[in-house]
Parts: structure tokens; C-alpha cells; sequence
């Protein structure tokens, strides 16, 4: 064997337990977004990761776990930005809503192999009640959170009463909603329109 595929070799078995799961991780989200869910392979997945099926049953044992983990790595993620929001101490309430929809529409977000991964995983979820588990825990505690925002900043208006949980279920239906649109409709919906439409439905709400 030549010395520079002896040496990429080594670099490839050296690569640390955590690098190499989100290298598959990272691969099975582009086969997904490519063939969709079900016409996914642990052979795709080994192809686009240029790695053998024992390194992945290594690190994952079977295929659906590895769905999951990938399913787990995106909802993470997501909430990530949102726990930063959150926590976030130098923004007032109404600044932390704006910080929200921009986070929703940002590239970290709109990213056209993850939200295809991610509607895919939600196609799913009443065959495979862990995808739903995942999703909905998530959810659970993102949407918690806008809603305390949006109980303080409706809280001052005693003109008619509002139902935030109502406000907020719907203001998550509504970014589901975009991003399926900019999904299959890249031409037409664009990402400032969404961004839009979501501070418009915020903004209605508060005026």
C-alpha cells in the first residue's frame, strides 16, 4: 500500500468516537435528504461517509439506531439556538421573540438537507413512536418557553383575553408550515417572506 493511503488510513481509525458518530451522523442526513427515509441503506450511508459497515455497526449496531441518533442530533441542535435565546440575559422579552424568528429563518436553520430529514422523521412518527417521543420533548420545552414570552408581553393588554398556549401551538404550526413551503417551493417562498409572515403574525398579536 502506498505510504500516503497508509497514512490516511490511520487518520481514518485515529478520528475520535465522538468525530467519526457525527461523520455518520452527518452522512446518513445527506443520503436521507437524497432517497428519503425509506430508500435509505446502510450501504448509501457507508458510501457517503467513505467508511466500511463495521464502523458503523460499531458505533450504532443497527440502522435504526443510527436513524434515531440522526433524528436526535437535528432536535438537539435546533434547540440549541433556542436555549441561547433563552438563557440570554441582555435581551428584553419582545427582543428575545424577534431573536426567535430570525433563529427560525436563519442558514443554521434553513438548510435544505435538514429540513428534509426533519419532515421526513415527522412522516414517521406514528409508525416509530420514538421519532414521535423525540420530536414532541423537544417541542414540549421550546414551546414552554415562547409561551412565557408571550404571556409577558400580552399580559398588558386587558382588552380581550388571550390563550397563549393557543398563540404558541400555532405560531409553531405556522413555521412548520414556511419551511415545508420554502422546502418544496425554494422559487416562490422565499426565506425573508417566511421571516415575514411569522413577525407578522407575532406583531398582530402585540399591536
Amino acid at each position: 500500500m502506498p505510504k500516503h493511503s497508509q497514512n490516511t488510513t490511520r487518520k481514518r481509525r485515529a478520528l475520535p468516537k465522538a468525530e467519526r458518530r457525527n461523520q455518520l451522523i452527518k452522512a446518513t442526513i445527506k443520503c436521507i435528504a437524497k432517497k428519503g427515509l425509506a430508500a435509505t441503506t446502510m450501504a448509501d450511508i457507508t458510501n457517503e461517509a467513505d467508511l466500511s459497515v463495521g464502523i458503523v455497526n460499531l458505533h450504532f449496531k443497527t440502522k435504526e439506531l443510527l436513524l434515531i441518533e440522526t433524528l436526535r442530533f437535528i432536535a438537539d441542535e435546533y434547540k440549541e439556538g433556542f436555549d441561547q435565546i433563552f438563557a440570554s440575559n441582555n435581551m428584553q422579552d419582545l427582543e428575545k421573540l424577534k431573536a426567535i424568528i430570525d433563529y427560525d429563518f436563519s442558514p443554521r436553520i434553513i438548510n435544505r438537507n435538514k429540513l428534509a430529514v426533519w419532515f421526513a422523521f415527522l412522516g414517521e412518527v406514528k409508525a416509530r413512536p420514538i421519532y414521535q417521543k423525540i420530536c414532541a420533548q423537544h417541542d414540549d420545552e421550546i414551546n414552554h418557553e415562547i409561551c412565557k414570552l408571550f404571556s409577558s408581553l400580552l399580559s398588558e393588554n386587558t382588552k380581550r383575553k388571550n390563550d397563549v398556549e393557543l398563540i404558541t401551538s400555532a405560531y409553531s404550526a405556522l413555521t412548520d408550515g414556511l419551511w415545508l413551503d420554502i422546502l418544496l417551493s425554494p422559487q416562490r417562498s422565499t426565506v425573508n417572506a417566511a421571516r415575514n409572515a411569522a413577525w407578522q403574525y407575532v406583531s398582530g398579536l402585540l399591536d
